[in-house]
């Protein structure tokens, strides 16, 4: 039997930035990281494969998946909340704190 419910889902989530306020739109399948990016925010990043740690930030709020099967995060810190947003996809809309990020001039 077909379901004949219509799909409200968006393609497109809401990422806000705890402090600053500032929100962003993160497309499906793109890394919070490059979301941010694209938006003009820019939050530490070296490696973009989830190795480093140097964007590591806090999820408030939301649930992510990770483009890579591994993220540098223990499965406590995950617990804890610790996120890399350079791996990171939103599942749902977010709440982030990352206190080093910038807008670009």
């Amino acid at each position: 039997m077909c379901d004949t419910e219509p799909d409200t889902r968006s393609d497109t989530l809401e990422v806000t930035l705890a402090g600053p306020g500032w929100t962003f739109a993160a497309g499906a399948g793109v890394s919070v990281l490059a979301a941010a990016e694209a938006a003009g925010i820019r939050l530490p990043s070296s490696c973009r494969n989830g190795t480093c740690r140097t964007c590591l930030c806090r999820l408030d709020s939301g649930t992510v998946h990770y483009r890579v099967e591994w993220p540098g995060l223990s499965r406590e810190e995950q617990r804890e909340g610790c996120m890399l947003p350079c791996v990171a996809v939103a599942d749902t809309d977010l709440v982030i704190t990352a206190p080093a990020a910038r807008r670009r001039a």
